[in-house]
């Protein structure tokens, strides 16, 4: 079993900057991607930013050039630095570390944080 935890995360006016970030602690879990959805009020869950364990990239269209996803293999944690906030981004983030446990696909989710943009 594999537990995300994620902090960050808040109220930002629009323009400004904030950071998630995202743990993942257990056993018998090998890492092959890892990233953050977003879910706003009456919205379905959108993918934001995912990094392979390798390290490639990919973003959506609406935060490529603002957001950046990095991570850190050591320590099996995510982060995404968000920058030019705009009241859009705000949502509910979701952490999430894709693998296998074993020879079985695996997919965890952080319990999600706030992000609010608002003057």
């Amino acid at each position: 079993q594999v537990h995300l935890l994620e902090s960050g995360g808040g109220l930002v006016q629009p323009g400004g900057s904030l950071s998630l970030s995202c743990t993942a602690s257990g056993s018998d879990f090998n890492i092959i991607a890892m990233g953050w959805y977003r879910q706003a009020p009456g919205n379905q869950r959108e993918l934001v930013a995912m990094v392979t364990r390798a390290g490639a990239t990919e973003y959506a269209d609406s935060v490529n050039g603002r957001f950046t996803i990095t991570r850190d293999n050591a320590m099996d944690t995510v982060y995404l630095q968000m920058n030019s906030l705009k009241p859009d981004d705000t949502a509910v983030y979701y952490c999430t570390f894709q693998g296998y446990s074993g020879d079985r696909r695996a997919d965890y989710w952080g319990q999600g944080t706030q992000v609010t943009v608002s003057s």
